[in-house]
């Protein structure tokens, strides 16, 4: 193989740029993943195509398409980059520990029940990790906003991303505190919900979310109503053990309340089986060492084992 000239060397970053901007189908999107400017996205595809002699991209104000000799490259490239991708992360599989920073995305349970047990480990271990974590309730593109990976429940990932199981299946349950119980009486049946304070549910999308309660042919929605509706569960949590209302949380979310006596489960027989914490990353990439060794940790820490390098459950 010829070494690579400085030219060549400049011609890959802008082939990389535009394979980028094909996967977007926006310039400003590219822009976001790459960390750049989108007028700098802009200059270098100009480049490219004065250099190759050919245009490559059809532009109007309202769209961005390729033309036909830019889908030929596209295709072609997009196999080379990635075996060039699989080959560094390949590389970086043989180093003696992870070293770098690590962008996560994570729901605030997940981040709580998750990845606060098992950092103090992974951060004497791995000394040159850093790790970058965003908590956020919210669906995020989290290509578009820079990050390595998400954690979401496993019926949020989106379905171009490869998902890695970090827990067991949730349990999700109904509780309420012992004041509002006394007060309001206790629910026997999932009707009963809908004649008392319930502390609704909001979700990523921002949409209103029904409680499922029970499993399979049983299974129920309950379209609860009350005086507080929150979108993440300590908020939900906090109301409930004021006495607000009735709550809809993962049973290993209020470990300490039940303990403590705090709260208490209502409708146990009617308790929901939902899916498990996934986290997720682009399926074109492989997993960074430190990205891996964290999954290993949590999973661990969950009773699950590790993954294969690369692997996916």
């Amino acid at each position: 193989m010829r070494r690579l000239r400085r030219f060549d060397r400049a011609l890959l970053a802008d082939l990389n740029v535009f394979v980028t901007i094909i996967r977007r189908h926006s310039m400003r999107q590219a822009a976001i993943e790459l960390g750049v400017t989108t007028s700098a996205v802009s200059h270098r595809m100009r480049k490219l195509e004065a250099a190759l002699g050919v245009k490559l991209l059809n532009r109007t104000s309202r769209s961005l398409t390729p033309t036909e000799a830019g889908a030929i490259l596209a295709a072609r490239l997009e196999v080379g980059l990635k075996a060039v991708d699989d080959a560094l992360s390949a590389v970086a599989h043989h180093r003696e520990a992870p070293a770098g920073r690590l962008r996560l995305n994570a729901l605030r349970d997940a981040a709580k029940l998750l990845i606060a047990p098992v950092l103090p480990d992974y951060v004497r271990r791995f000394p040159e990790m850093q790790l970058d974590v965003s908590v956020d309730d919210h669906l995020v593109d989290i290509v578009a906003e820079g990050f390595d990976a998400g954690i979401r429940y496993g019926d949020r990932v989106p379905q171009d991303m490869i998902g890695v199981a970090l827990s067991t299946p949730l349990q999700w349950v109904v509780v309420g505190s012992p004041e509002l119980i006394a007060r309001e009486g206790r629910p026997g049946t999932p009707q009963d919900l809908l004649e008392r304070p319930c502390i609704e549910m909001r979700v990523g999308d921002n949409s209103r979310y029904a409680w499922e309660l029970g499993n399979g042919a049983s299974l129920m929605r309950v379209d609860v109503r009350g005086p507080l509706c929150a979108n993440e569960t300590a908020h939900a949590l906090d109301a409930a053990l004021g006495g607000v209302g009735f709550a809809y949380c993962p049973v290993s979310r209020i470990g300490g309340e039940l303990a403590q006596g705090r709260l208490e489960i209502v409708l146990a027989d009617w308790a929901s089986e939902g899916p498990p914490f996934t986290i997720y990353y682009p399926s074109r990439r492989q997993v960074p060492p430190g990205l891996h060794e964290l999954i290993g940790a949590i999973r661990e820490s969950q009773g699950l084992p590790r993954l294969a390098t690369g692997g996916k459950r």
